[in-house]
């Protein structure tokens, strides 16, 4: 009996461990009512997403992030279906209009969930909706 007893424990913590992120270098969120220039103080970003497999929103909380931690976007080539892709590097949470000098075709969300992407026009770079600047919601790929 005893050995049923651990055998049934063993099972249940084993999925908390296959499924637990690991853990990220990334700096620790900021406080309430800080900036957030980093992913992991981003709202939204959905979990246990499969790079390649289909998405639903190209537009709003357009982010995801794999079982083995990468950082991912739901975008729309030109006549296919939504698909999760590799994200360009992500700075967290920014207003469109913005000024992002030096991070040209990075990604961002808006504090309602909007993608947003960095782009270079009129000699300045700021932050513009991502699916208005590249067409689809798609960021420019790295």
């Amino acid at each position: 009996m005893r050995s049923l007893v651990v055998a049934l424990a063993a099972a249940l913590a084993a999925p908390a461990l296959i499924t637990a992120a690991p853990a990220a270098a990334l700096p620790p969120p900021p406080p309430p009512g800080g900036e957030c220039n980093y992913p992991n103080c981003t709202p939204g970003i959905q979990p246990n997403v499969v790079l390649g497999s289909y998405c639903a929103n190209t537009t709003y909380y357009a982010f995801g992030v794999t079982d083995w931690g990468r950082l991912v976007f739901c975008g729309s080539p030109r006549r296919y279906e939504p698909r999760w892709f590799r994200s360009p590097e992500m700075h967290g949470v920014k207003n469109v209009g913005d000024l992002c000098p030096a991070l040209d075709g990075e990604v961002a969300q808006a504090p309602d969930g909007l993608f947003l992407t960095c782009i270079a026009k009129d000699n300045r770079s700021y932050w513009e909706r991502g699916d208005a600047s590249v067409g689809g919601g798609n960021p420019p790929p790295q």
